[in-house]
């Protein structure tokens, strides 16, 4: 009985309690989603197709921009949408 306590009752607690809601990975993939959709969008608006250009020196600047917006909105994704609530 004691080992029932210890374990259930704290899931019990845990589980009525509707106060904690906890961001969910569903958020953070669909931002990510999105944001790889715009890289995507943004190499084929370069002329260029997305994951075929080599990260080199010699990569074309619409490439570089592309790949540094994409970074921003995946870092973006991080800070914003893993914290967002979700039911």
């Amino acid at each position: 009985m004691r080992a029932f306590r210890a374990f259930f009752v704290p899931l019990l607690v845990l589980a009525g309690n509707t106060a904690l809601v906890e961001a969910g990975p569903l958020a953070y993939g669909l931002c990510q989603t999105g944001c790889n959709s715009l890289a995507v969008a943004c190499y084929a608006g370069a002329g260029l197709t997305f994951g075929t250009v080599v990260a080199a020196p010699a990569a074309p600047a619409a490439a570089l921009a592309c790949n540094a917006a994409l970074g921003t909105c995946c870092a973006t994704c991080a800070t914003v949408a893993l914290f967002a609530p979700t039911p």
